[in-house]
Order: structure tokens, then C-alpha cells, then sequence
């Protein structure tokens, strides 16, 4: 039974309180948890549209709205497992190479501790220091939910660390098993024709939105397995994989995605996958209209822990 509880909103109402994510208590012991939720307020590899760095704020308040049982199984990861929040990894707005140490450090502490973690970013670049401080001795899968690849090599001539390289970068690496990794959802124009080659050569699996809707959700989803298998995998999801109409507050929106309902369907679908850790990314609040993307991220961020827990 878990000492960790969210707090109610039947006793204590939703705008009370300190503001963490899903109401649950802040608790810095990572070897007292199973897993543990925690924001990476940091921007420092956008190339166009800034803001992601006020996504955990955000995405904690709007996180108040998660009631504690999911409405399909009836169960509560909080029930089985001991899950806080805690806190925001250490970061430096001003120096990205200073940045990305930090953030590697500090998943290195959550990886010894043998915690699970779910990340709110923070840009897509987030996830490359992350999976160096969850690195182990075998590269991981990766199941990347997208409308871009993040697998470009450089911006601006030679410059190789923005929100558009961290997967290049994890494959170069080796954090990353190319083979046992897949993108859902690309869609949108390209650089180039050959965007995409560089990541299809070394073996990544790309289902685009098209491709999705051709082969339908439960083909599509026999695939994702087919590829992952039981490797262990981590999970990234990229807010713009959604449709701007549902989700406007991102920095790179690309028009023609999921909805809302897909995702979680989706989502769902992942639980026999062997996932350790996941992030919900490029949440950039200046541009949301009324905190609707900050409360699609933390109802994502719910179902990906509902889905770690086995409690969908």
C-alpha cells in the first residue's frame, strides 16, 4: 500500500494548496518511491518559438484538474505504488552545455535509486541528457510520439544540439537502439527530400500520420510491438504530435494530427511494453489558449503513468 496520496478535491479544493503535479506530495527520497514526477524547465535548445522553459508550471497547475482513478479499469497507480513529485531538475538558462550536465547528473541520482521517472519539459533536447543519465550497459528502445523526426544533424551550420538533433545525437551515442525504435505521427514539410533518409538507414521505424490511418490503430499497433518487443524502451511524447487545434500551446505546431482521444487510445494500447521512463515535451505556455495544452500534457503525462503502472 502506498504512503503517497494525491490530495483530495473533495476535502481540499482543486485552486488550494502548493501547486505539484497530479496533487501529490513533494518528496526528495527517490529510494522511498517507484516512481516520481518531475519538471525540466528549460528552452535553451528552440530554434523559433521559445516558452517551453514555463511547461512544468503549467502543466502542474492544470494537473489539479487529474482526478486519481482512471475511468476505464477503475484503478489508481497511487494505490500499488509509491509516486511524488520531485521537483524540477536543476538547470542553467544561460549555458546549454552546462545545462545538459546538469540534467544528466540528475537523472544519473533518479537511475541509481532504481525510480521510474515521468518528465514534463522543457524543450525535446530535455530527453537526450536524460537517457545519458538513464544509460545503461544495453542501449534502449524508444517510442517517440511526434510530428517530426528530431533526428537532423545540425541547425545554423555546424550547430548540433537543438530540439531537432537529441535523437541523432542518443543513436551517435549508442543510448538508443535504432533498430528497436519507433516515430508515430510525422507529418508537415520537410528541409529536404532526404530529411528523413539518415534515420531509415540506420534502422528506425517510421510510421507516419498517413501511414497510420492507412494500416489502422490496431495494425499499427501489432507493428509498434513487433518492432520494441520486449526491449526496454523509453517513452517520449512531443505535445505537437497532437493537432494544434487541440493542443496550440507548442513551438513547432504542424496542422493535420492526433486528437486528443487517438493519443490516449494510443497510450493505452503501450502496456505490455517493458517502459522505463517517459517525458511530455515542448509545452510552451505563452502560446496555449486558456491552459488547454498545459491540461492535455498532464492528462497525457496520467495515462503514461496509468499505462507504466498497468493500471489502465
Amino acid at each position: 500500500m502506498s504512503k503517497y496520496k494525491p490530495l483530495s478535491s473533495i476535502t481540499t479544493p482543486r485552486f488550494a494548496e502548493v501547486s505539484t503535479f497530479f496533487r501529490l506530495p513533494i518528496e526528495k527520497e527517490l529510494n522511498n518511491l517507484d516512481y516520481c514526477i518531475c519538471g525540466v524547465p528549460w528552452d535553451g535548445g528552440t530554434t523559433n518559438r521559445p516558452g517551453a522553459r514555463h511547461g512544468p508550471r503549467e502543466i502542474r497547475n492544470a494537473s489539479s484538474l487529474i482526478r486519481v482513478y482512471h475511468p476505464n479499469s477503475l484503478k489508481s497507480p497511487y494505490d500499488n505504488f509509491n509516486v511524488a513529485d520531485i521537483g524540477d531538475c536543476p538547470v542553467n538558462p544561460a549555458d546549454l552545455n552546462n545545462t545538459l550536465k546538469k540534467i544528466e547528473k540528475f537523472y544519473t541520482k533518479i537511475a541509481s535509486s532504481n525510480t521510474i521517472p515521468i518528465s514534463f519539459g522543457g524543450d525535446h533536447l530535455v530527453s537526450l541528457p536524460i537517457l545519458r543519465g538513464l544509460k545503461n550497459k544495453k542501449p534502449f528502445g524508444l517510442f517517440q510520439f511526434d510530428s517530426h523526426s528530431d533526428t537532423w544533424d545540425s541547425y545554423f551550420g555546424d550547430y548540433k544540439y537543438t530540439h531537432g538533433t537529441p535523437f541523432r545525437r542518443a543513436i551517435e551515442e549508442g543510448l538508443i537502439d535504432p533498430n528497436k525504435y519507433v516515430i508515430l505521427g510525422l507529418r508537415g514539410a520537410l528541409y529536404d527530400p532526404t530529411d528523413l533518409e539518415w534515420a531509415k538507414k540506420q534502422g528506425v521505424t517510421i510510421i507516419t500520420i498517413d501511414d497510420y490511418y492507412k494500416m489502422g490503430f490496431e495494425k499499427c499497433i501489432e507493428k509498434i510491438y513487433k518492432v520494441l518487443g520486449n526491449n526496454d524502451t523509453y517513452f517520449t511524447f512531443d505535445i505537437d504530435g497532437i493537432d494544434p487545434t487541440f493542443a496550440p500551446g507548442t513551438g513547432t505546431p504542424e496542422v493535420g494530427g492526433f486528437n486528443v482521444r487517438e493519443a490516449q487510445q494510443i497510450i493505452r494500447s503501450l502496456n505490455k511494453l517493458s517502459l522505463i521512463g517517459g517525458d511530455i515535451v515542448e509545452v510552451s505556455p505563452p502560446f496555449d489558449v486558456k491552459n488547454i495544452t498545459s491540461l492535455v500534457a498532464a492528462t497525457i503525462g496520467f495515462e503514461m503513468l496509468c499505462t507504466m503502472t498497468n493500471t489502465n
